[in-house]
């Protein structure tokens, strides 16, 4: 079984969430991504929602971890089953202008507003992420 450990954002404004089209799925997701070896889960999200989001952000605080394992049939690529771990944190943005990616796993940022969510096709961790924020609110 491969594991995919990955830091995600979750950046509310204004009643709308900070999102990030991923490519491959076609769905929207939380600006975050994979760790590159050896780094901090904080320093990924805050270097993950720079380069997809155009954002410089502070996080505010760990909201939550998620675990998922994907079964090898439902995977978009890869072979054998994937055991994702997504670390969840709010941030705020600090600097920077809205961008959209370029050349990578997502191609579209924006901001979505959180009561037009359920029509919006995404992952499953935006919800953990979202649940996790009204929690700790």
């Amino acid at each position: 079984m491969q594991v995919r450990v990955a830091a995600y954002a979750v950046i509310v404004r204004d009643g709308a969430l900070l999102m990030s089209h991923w490519q491959e799925g076609d769905r929207w997701t939380l600006p975050g991504g994979g760790l590159e070896a050896g780094e901090d889960p904080a320093d990924a999200a805050v270097r993950e929602v720079f380069e997809e989001t155009g954002y410089r952000v502070s996080l505010v605080r760990l909201l939550g971890i998620s675990s998922r394992v994907i079964p090898a049939e439902v995977r978009i690529r890869g072979t054998g089953d994937l055991h994702t771990l997504q670390i969840i944190y709010e941030a705020e943005i600090v600097g920077g202008h809205l961008t959209s990616e370029v050349d990578g796993s997502s191609d579209e940022a924006r901001w979505i507003p959180l009561d037009s969510l359920d029509s919006l096709p995404h992952v499953d961790h935006v919800d953990v992420g979202l649940q996790h924020w009204r929690s700790q609110g």
